[in-house]
């Protein structure tokens, strides 16, 4: 299923869902928790990113693991290196990822519920989970493309 998408490797195509979405979310989910004037505005995008980033992630991980089985799987010296390297961040944007929506779709929550004390707790959680979300889509996207570039 993750493998390809009309005859071209599924993953520099399915990735791009991730990088885009998961920064969206960081800052959609920073925003509301810090700016409240902004959270009418921002809650049904918040939302949806929330489950849309992590969807996306899951995604890129899995296309991943299927292109490294598929060309890469041989691959040592650099090139392996450089692979392994960027393997290591997807648990973890994965994690953080998924973490972040959880928390960001129960901040919505609170905070429509009029729950002040417990929505601006996780409020403050989002976004620390925002910031390793963040660092970990950076890491990721960065390993890659110094993965494929050489850079």
């Amino acid at each position: 299923m993750f493998d390809e998408i009309m005859g071209l490797p599924a993953h520099p195509l399915i990735i791009h869902f991730a990088v885009v979405l998961t920064p969206l979310l960081v800052a959609a989910s920073i925003a509301y928790a810090l700016v409240p004037r902004f959270q009418p505005y921002l809650a049904w995008a918040v939302v949806l990113l929330s489950l849309a980033a992590p969807a996306a992630v899951f995604a890129a991980r899995q296309s991943g693991a299927a292109l490294k089985q598929a060309r890469f799987a041989e691959a040592e010296g650099e090139l392996g290196q450089s692979i392994a390297s960027h393997e290591s961040f997807a648990t973890p944007l994965l994690l953080s990822t998924i973490g972040l929506g959880v928390a960001s779709l129960s901040m919505v929550y609170l905070w429509r519920a009029k729950l002040r004390v417990p929505a601006w707790a996780l409020s403050a959680v989002s976004v620390a989970l925002a910031v390793v979300a963040g660092y970990y889509v950076f890491r990721a996207g960065d390993s890659g493309a110094r993965a494929v570039w050489g850079l």
